[in-house]
């Protein structure tokens, strides 16, 4: 995973190559039937070291995360409905040593975008709104030739729009651009049109469906859709759509507070006067493409519902799965990437924000799902953070032998 990215993390079309780059080949790692008699309790007995060995390789791949520059990782993989594996490494706090909480909330960054496509696929499925509507129609005069962009081409990145992270001053990367971000654009209150102009004062990347390229723009719009729909907010919408019918007590999509609330890993930037803690910002900068707070266990439950139809018709739920042509790696459908492993086909997200990267998955079938946090630090060792990553999905996804 990226060290230096903040409101991206990894470009996506990284995360989809090293998702990738895993291959594909034996099946996944799955609870067996356990026999009766003597042979059961022998059968039970190997399930048991494999889970054990199973732990200790996760937590293993959790380490090296930060033994390659993060302060913090945490993580969680769930089988058959049940957490297989729960773990922690490194420190929330740089200055105390405190370790990281054992239910450590983060910020999810781009994960976001999955809860606001699922919520813009149930209004379709409403008859509220059509995937094939026009920017235009549906937000008069918000972009230049809104009339030639679908909501569907928003949802699946092929609109062609400037991602307004790129402008100046937005995603910091260099030493002088975090100084300037620390100094006023960390605190300010971005209006969703501020943000829009940014991205509509540069010429598109292409135009409407004749190419893929990732954007938080699009989902910028998206939200504002939802708004102009519902006549509520976005974040209402999923909360009560999506984070209220699942449980996820954890789970938050702020405003303009700073705060990330409940237990958590703070975040931190790299400089050459050492480290300093970026956790608090205002969020609205991240807009509908990323202000979530969530923990792997909500992370897991949630992407668990999606791909199993909790949250979807059928017919929305294929929308959300179909793959875009040109997208890299394994594919990107709306709101949703598809993960071609050792182990089989999964679905889910990744994101980033200041301090925090993110990455969540849940096997087509249903039966295993993983969700990640890194607070990344120290990029000196970006080829072994690379390493750490695909080591991690490989165990997460697979098990130890996948």
């Amino acid at each position: 995973m990226s060290r230096t990215r903040a409101l991206g993390g990894r470009s996506a079309a990284a995360l989809l190559a090293a998702f990738a780059l895993l291959g594909t080949g034996t099946a996944a790692s799955q609870a067996a039937p356990v026999p009766q008699g003597s042979a059961a309790e022998t059968s039970t007995a190997r399930t048991s070291a494999a889970q054990t060995s199973e732990r200790t390789a996760l937590q293993k791949s959790l380490q090296a995360f930060v033994d390659t520059g993060a302060t913090a990782a945490v993580g969680e993989v769930r089988q058959d409905g049940r957490a297989l594996w729960r773990g922690r490494a490194g420190v929330a706090d740089l200055t105390t040593g405190e370790p990281v909480p054992a239910h450590a909330r983060f910020r999810i960054g781009s994960v976001t975008k999955t809860f606001v496509a699922t919520v813009v696929l149930q209004l379709a499925g409403e008859r509220r709104l059509s995937l094939d509507d026009t920017v235009e129609h549906l937000l008069p005069g918000a972009v230049p030739n809104g009339g030639g962009i679908t909501l569907r081409q928003l949802l699946n990145h092929s609109s062609g729009l400037v991602d307004y992270t790129d402008a100046p001053g937005i995603d910091p990367q260099t030493e002088e651009q975090w100084r300037t971000w620390l100094a006023g654009p960390r605190w300010h209150t971005y209006q969703p049109a501020e943000l829009l102009a940014l991205a509509t004062a540069r010429a598109p990347y292409f135009p409407p469906g004749q190419g893929w390229h990732y954007s938080n723009t699009n989902y910028l719009l998206a939200g504002m859709i939802i708004e102009k729909i519902t006549g509520t907010t976005w974040q209402q919408e999923v909360d009560e759509r999506v984070i209220q019918p699942l449980g996820l007590r954890d789970t938050t999509v702020p405003d303009v507070s700073p705060r990330v609330p409940g237990p958590h890993a703070h975040g931190y930037v790299k400089l050459s006067t050492g480290p300093v803690d970026i956790t608090e910002f205002n969020p609205s900068v991240t807009s509908a493409a990323g202000r979530g707070i969530s923990t792997a266990a909500d992370l897991n439950r949630f992407v668990a519902a999606l791909v199993g139809g909790e949250l979807l018709e059928p017919a929305q739920l294929a929308e959300m799965e179909r793959l875009t042509p040109g997208a890299p790696g394994g594919g990107y459908g709306m709101g949703l990437m598809r993960f071609d492993t050792p182990c089989g086909v999964f679905w889910g997200h990744t994101g980033g924000a200041p301090g925090y990267e993110t990455a969540v998955a849940g096997s087509a079938d249903g039966r295993r799902q993983f969700s990640l946090s890194v607070n990344p630090y120290d990029n000196t060792d970006a080829d072994g953070g690379r390493r750490a990553f695909t080591t991690f999905l490989r165990t997460a996804a697979c098990g130890p032998t996948g």
